[in-house]
């Protein structure tokens, strides 16, 4: 046997217990690598074992060659995030003041001509929508009882419901309601007398009211 044979055989014989869990690892290029990832060695750390086209390892003299190859990484996946819920649309409310004397004459609960136009101008800005509701009230200034005011109210609150609902306006509830003299927009100190003289009736005029109140979800009719 030549030295040379001899030499290669005692070479494994003296790794044999280190190689028995040996492997050829792609990160090192083909040479072989124990169980914990390091390449395989002789006792002085010259020589080492490399796999190249037959199935069995060849010595190399050199082990400079055998450092590791840092192993591909997977591509990113890409973050995907999730859309946000789409937004509930808020209830809308619109609330608008007609002055009674505007509506009807003092005193009465009929509609006046002009009192007609003005809310035909209200039934235009609601053409193409639609409300869960119209709530109508009625208010009165402080003069007269507390009975006579609420009912009174309360009639001017019911023919403008009805003035609405004529004109065919699109609401799921018409509501109609008098509160009388117990919501002024005045203060007790503003218009002083206990006299209902034209000057004291005209500084309450902000209290003979009407407030159309619509809310719910506005919904644009399609215009084909």
């Amino acid at each position: 046997m030549k030295p040379i044979t001899r030499f290669v055989i005692a070479a494994f014989a003296a790794t044999a217990a280190t190689s028995v869990f040996a492997q050829q690892d792609t990160r090192y290029q083909g040479y072989l690598a124990d169980s914990s990832g390091q390449v395989v060695r002789n006792g002085s750390n010259e020589l080492c074992w490399r796999h190249t086209d037959s199935d069995s390892p060849l010595v190399q003299p050199s082990c400079e060659a055998a450092a590791p190859i840092a192993a591909a990484q997977p591509a990113p996946q890409p973050v995907v995030i999730a859309a946000a819920p789409a937004a509930i649309p808020a209830p809308k409310s619109l609330k608008i003041s007609f002055s009674g004397d505007a509506l009807f004459a003092f005193g009465s609960s009929e509609l006046k001509p002009e009192g007609k136009v003005m809310l035909d101008g209200l039934v235009s800005q609601l053409q193409g929508a639609s409300y869960d509701t119209i709530h109508a009230t009625g208010h009165t200034d402080r003069f007269g009882s507390s009975q006579y005011n609420q009912k009174l109210s309360q009639r001017r609150a019911e023919t403008v419901k009805a003035y609405l609902l004529s004109k065919n306006v699109n609401a799921s509830r018409v509501l109609a309601d008098g509160k009388g003299e117990t919501q002024p927009v005045t203060k007790a100190s503003d218009c002083r007398g206990a006299v209902a003289t034209t000057k004291v009736k005209a500084c309450l005029q902000p209290d003979r009211r009407v407030d159309i109140e619509m809310r719910g979800t506005k919904t644009v009719a399609s215009s084909q």
